[in-house]
């Protein structure tokens, strides 16, 4: 009976074994189960970071699309100054140069409105064979009968943009009270005229019809060119 209970005990030690070593064996396997898990998940984390990396990529594209849009405002912006581009090549556009004495038919004409309003227009009239520009206070000088000349102040007024085409004419005027008591010391004989934006100079016969200046030179006044449109 000792033996066979000496056996029973030893058997049951040795399932005890089999069953711990089992136990340990089944520890394990979660443990490198769980291993593999951990390092199955840390793999998509590591593919995230690639995908984010990667998100890059389109926001360097879009700086690339915002260069480009600069690019292009800037291109825009030479196109509203007046530049056109053509075949890669920018060509701007064309200056309208002021008219030239040589190219204007000049001539004076008493206008006066009243008997006590003087005012003589002054018409230009483009000769040439290009369009030109006569906008501004053209210079103005009266000679007088005693042979001095008087220069003429610009009365108070803006010009206007005056752009004459072949045939097309400017006017500008002389304003000025006009003497109705005979005693006027002014003798003007010719008007000297110098377009906008030029030197040369026409000298003009003084209508033969304008009223007597009241006063002086000093008093008269003129305006700048418009177009008789």
């Amino acid at each position: 009976m000792k033996y066979t209970r000496s056996t029973a005990l030893a058997a049951l030690g040795v399932a005890a074994t089999l069953l711990l070593t089992a136990c340990g064996s089944d520890d394990s396997a979660k443990d490198s189960s769980s291993k593999g898990a951990s390092s199955t998940s840390s793999s998509p984390a590591n593919g995230g970071s690639q995908s984010e990396s990667g998100s890059n990529s389109p926001g360097s594209q879009a700086g690339n699309a915002t260069s480009g849009s600069r690019e292009n405002t800037q291109s825009g912006s030479g196109a509203a100054n007046g530049a056109t581009k053509t075949g890669g090549k920018v060509k701007t556009g064309g200056k309208v140069t002021f008219c030239k004495t040589e190219d204007l038919a000049i001539d004076a004409s008493n206008a006066a409105p009243d008997k006590n309003s003087g005012r003589i227009d002054i018409t230009m009239i483009n000769r040439g064979s290009t369009t030109c520009s006569a906008t501004g206070f053209a210079g103005v000088d009266i000679k007088d009968a005693d042979h001095t000349s008087n220069p003429i102040e610009r009365g108070h007024s803006q010009p206007r943009i005056t752009t004459l085409k072949p045939g097309d004419a400017a006017v500008f005027n002389l304003a000025y009270d006009i003497d109705t008591t005979g005693h006027s010391l002014a003798s003007p004989t010719n008007i000297l005229v110098t377009p906008p934006n030029e030197t040369h100079t026409v000298s003009l016969k003084w209508p033969a019809r304008a009223g007597k200046i009241k006063g002086a030179y000093t008093d008269v006044e003129v305006y700048p060119t418009h177009t008789t449109k």
